[in-house]
Order: C-alpha cells, then sequence, then structure tokens
C-alpha cells in the first residue's frame, strides 16, 4: 500500500476564522492516521507563479484513508468554515516506489 499526501495550497481571506479552522482540522485527521508533515509560508517562487502563499502537506497510509477524511461527516462540516477563511486548492497524490 502506497501512503498518500493532501497537498493543501491556500491563500487566508480571514486570519480569525483561519485560526479558528485550523485549530478544528487536526483532530479530523485522527480517525483516518492523518498527519500533519508540513505547514509554511511561500517565500519566492524559483520557477513559474504560485498563486498561493501558504501550504500544508498531510500524509495518510494509503489514498483510500484520505478519501475517507476528507469525505467525512467531521472533514464536511468544516468546509464552509474554510471557505470563509481562505481560497484553498486541495490535492492528493500517491507515492511512488
Amino acid at each position: 500500500m502506497r501512503q498518500a499526501y493532501v497537498v493543501g495550497q491556500m491563500t487566508v481571506k480571514n486570519p480569525t476564522k483561519w485560526a479558528e479552522y485550523r485549530g478544528q482540522v487536526l483532530a479530523t485527521l485522527v480517525p483516518w492516521h492523518g498527519e500533519l508533515v508540513f505547514r509554511g509560508d511561500q517565500v519566492r517562487a524559483l520557477s513559474g507563479d504560485c498563486p498561493h502563499a501558504d501550504i500544508v502537506v498531510i500524509r495518510f497510509p494509503s489514498l483510500t484513508d484520505a478519501d475517507r477524511w476528507h469525505n467525512s461527516a467531521a472533514y464536511q462540516a468544516l468546509i464552509p468554515l474554510r471557505q470563509e477563511a481562505a481560497d484553498v486548492v486541495l490535492t492528493t497524490y500517491e507515492a511512488l516506489g
């Protein structure tokens, strides 16, 4: 089974609501064995343009776990708050090899 990663690129619109969202989202990862790998702010684009200033990377044991997390009632309940707080692009990746 290959590990999967959810990568979120975001631009925060409302820092207060973003802090509220971030304070709740980590608990939604637990049932799916999700692990926060990295969270950071863009320093510069070395090639091309990246429209979002912030990034988060979350690791899951499998793509199935990542999908189940995203589709879970707990995470789905946070999406309206996330949408108020930031413009977010979420993508999934499977580790190769």
